[in-house]
């Protein structure tokens, strides 16, 4: 079989496509220099590896040789994949829904040969259909345009380039955040609340955890009940519905219904790590059991079947796998949806009863609307009724079905392990590692599993041996097949610095806070805007792009921005570095106008505008050594959920490794084994003996 040139790039998305008799290149000046020296447009295409619409369009076009001859005759083919290059998704997607009002995967852009868009779209098919022009006829259309009408589209482009450019320029003003501005975004949160079924908005509803940290926050700093319900309702409902692999555990990619019950069932590690992270906050407030089982049922996935050898985790699994009845068949979902039939052969009467019963399997499927056939005569499992309402319905006691439960669950879930499974996108992303380690931090905080500290310790480690070099100070994006490459972007340094001070403040080993300081200290610099606020998603030493873009849209993943801001704030209040405030207040500075006209477009940036307006609350233990003792306060302090408290444990031997980054810390003093300081705004109480002496 031939090969293109992608046969020599690491990217599961771009290897998928290596086959196709499209001239595919990768992103990169080989192509560029094509396009000028051959006077073609670039056809770019964007996508990821796991993405339903991705497979179908590579199927219908990209494997169809007619397509194939008018691409390779007219235009200079790029294909990139989002999730390794989204400096280059983000300054297209920004194009792409500006110009057509909506975005999506696969993007299809074209371009002039200096990178400039002129037209784009999404998924086109191949001939028309669905209200959309054929890709064949796009394709001709376009290249009747470059050769007749080149001025124009040219034209065109600079004028959309302008106005784009004016939109992303993000400039600071006076104004910084108060407790109004703060406020604002439960006021708009509460209007679009849905009070049936949890979550924001209607049909197709997706997970977005950066709304519930900043509600969460919202209710820590106010007391609303009202806050606090929406985001367990919200939890509730999603962890009752199908989206949550009610076998398997962890959660597909969002809810096609307003019910959670339908998923897109593409599983994303970004998901995961945030997800795991709400539902322990909850629990921490709310002190409910089912919160932490979730959780826990999230950490057991990932550690099952998303870890790789070397302590980092894969990033995603895809939607669609072959059908076990018909291997040669890929259906979406079809890994994880039943006949009734098959369970009643893997259970016994009464367990498939009352499995079926309280799992909502029905004879003939269970999904009412399903245009496409996806699901027929298949079901969807999701927590329909509960034990009490089953053993009532077959006069049973609740005991025998709590039981008999999780043994038909580790029953079926065996079987599924037999289906082939879904494709698997085993590269490795810091960024999105850097919010599981954040997850597995929090674990360990409430959660008496050693296992979690671990994990999320070796994840670390593997970041700091594989990602990144301590000469430079430089961090990888990307890790896959033993290759470590691109250069990182803001959200990677801005992900690994709050993992590493969520480490920090789980391990109390110093060499995290260190190394949190040297990324803000040095790596930020590389992104920050130190005129205007904020900061550029992509380094200066960025080339090729026609866009330098402050992202501030906290979606399914929070921005570099708010993160960056709230890992400045938090190193101000762990070493009294008064840059670290002032750089968090330019930032907060330039995006205040943005969150008085949108707070809920960026509710991970309210959470960093909450602890600013938070006077620095800080617990500090000064101790000869990391005892059982130490551990047991720490965690009695850590029950109640003070998102804005900074606790720190400084043993003795760490103190000569944090008088450089952290003097606050390090200028504290031990008058016994373990001497305890309560500070506000760095003004400590009297000490106090942690093992002993009475509190004054």
């Amino acid at each position: 079989m031939s090969s293109n040139a992608l046969i020599h790039e690491k990217s599961p998305y771009l290897l998928q496509h290596a086959h196709n008799p499209v001239n595919w290149q990768p992103w990169g000046e080989t192509a560029f220099q094509q396009a000028r020296s051959e006077d073609k447009p670039i056809f770019l295409s964007v996508g990821y590896s796991t993405c339903h619409w991705c497979h179908v369009m590579e199927h219908e076009s990209f494997e169809n040789e007619q397509i194939a001859e008018i691409l390779n005759k007219n235009f200079i083919s790029i294909k990139v994949d989002r999730e390794e290059r989204p400096d280059v998704d983000r300054v297209y997607m920004l194009f792409v829904q500006a110009s057509s009002g909506s975005g999506g995967w696969p993007m299809s852009v074209w371009l002039t040969p200096d990178l400039k868009p002129f037209f784009g779209g999404t998924y086109f098919p191949p001939d028309s259909r669905y209200g959309r022009p054929g890709f064949a006829d796009v394709l001709t259309q376009i290249h009747q345009a470059w050769r007749q009408n080149r001025e124009k589209l040219t034209a065109s482009s600079e004028n959309i380039l302008q106005q784009l450019q004016t939109y992303v320029n993000v400039r600071g003003e006076a104004a910084l955040p108060t407790e109004q501005l703060f406020a604002s975004g439960f006021d708009q949160f509460r209007r679009s609340f849905d009070s049936r079924f949890g979550g924001f908005g209607s049909a197709p509803k997706f997970p977005r955890p950066v709304a519930l940290n900043y509600l969460l926050r919202y209710h820590a700093r106010t007391g609303s009940e009202e806050a606090l319900e929406m985001v367990v309702s919200t939890l509730r409902a999603m962890a009752a519905g199908g989206m949550n692999d009610q076998l398997g555990g962890g959660f597909h990619r969002y809810s096609v219904d307003r019910q959670w019950f339908v998923p897109h069932f593409e599983k994303m590690l970004y998901d995961q790590a945030q997800l795991a992270t709400s539902f322990l906050e909850t629990f921490q407030v709310t002190q409910e059991i089912q919160f932490q089982r979730v959780a826990e049922q999230i950490f057991k996935y990932l550690l099952r079947d998303m870890r790789a050898s070397e302590g980092g985790f894969f990033s995603a699994e895809d939607a669609d796998s072959p059908d076990p009845e018909n291997p040669s068949h890929k259906r979406e979902g079809a890994f994880y949806v039943w006949r009734q039939a098959e369970i009643e052969s893997v259970l016994d009467k009464d367990a498939a009863e009352w499995f079926c019963h309280v799992y909502g399997v029905q004879p003939n499927g269970n999904v009412q609307e399903d245009p496409h056939g996806e699901f027929s005569g298949r079901n969807i499992l999701f927590q329909a009724v509960t034990p009490e309402d089953a053993a009532q319905k077959f006069q049973v006691p609740v005991s025998a079905v709590e039981r008999s439960l999780p043994q038909s669950k580790q029953r079926l879930f065996a079987r599924r392990t037999a289906r082939p499974r879904p494709h698997l996108d085993d590269k490795i992303l810091t960024s999105w590692n850097a919010l599981l380690i954040s997850a597995f931090a929090k674990a360990a905080q409430l959660l008496p599993e050693s296992e979690y500290l671990l994990a999320g310790t070796q994840a670390a480690e593997f970041l700091i041996e594989r990602m990144y070099s301590p000469e430079s100070g430089v961090l990888l994006r990307r890790f896959r097949a033993g290759d470590a490459a691109v250069a990182g972007f803001l959200d990677d340094y801005a992900f690994f610095a709050q993992a590493l001070l969520d480490l920090f403040e789980t391990s109390f080993d110093p060499k995290y806070l260190v190394l949190a300081c040297k990324l803000a200290s040095e790596g930020f610099l590389q992104f920050e805007d130190r005129e205007n606020g904020g900061f550029f998603s992509t380094a200066a030493s960025h080339s090729n792009l026609v866009l330098r873009i402050k992202d501030d849209y906290d979606g399914a993943e929070p921005s570099g921005n708010s993160v960056a801001t709230d890992v400045l704030l938090r190193l101000a209040h762990l070493t009294g570095n008064e840059s670290y405030r002032e750089r968090a207040e330019r930032s907060l500075k330039a995006f205040v106008p943005k969150l008085h006209e949108q707070p809920t477009q960026a509710p991970q940036m309210m959470v960093a505008a909450g602890r600013w307006l938070s006077e620095p609350n800080q617990l500090v233990i000064r101790c000869e050594a990391v005892t059982d003792a130490v551990q047991a306060f720490v965690a009695k302090k850590r029950a109640a959920f003070t998102p804005t408290l900074t606790i720190a444990v400084v043993p003795d031997a760490a103190v000569p490794m944090l008088r450089p980054v952290a003097p606050f810390l390090a200028s504290l003093g031990r008058n016994s084994e373990a001497t305890v300081y309560e500070c506000r705004n760095f003004v400590c109480q009297l000490p106090y003996d942690l093992l002993g002496l009475q509190k004054p």
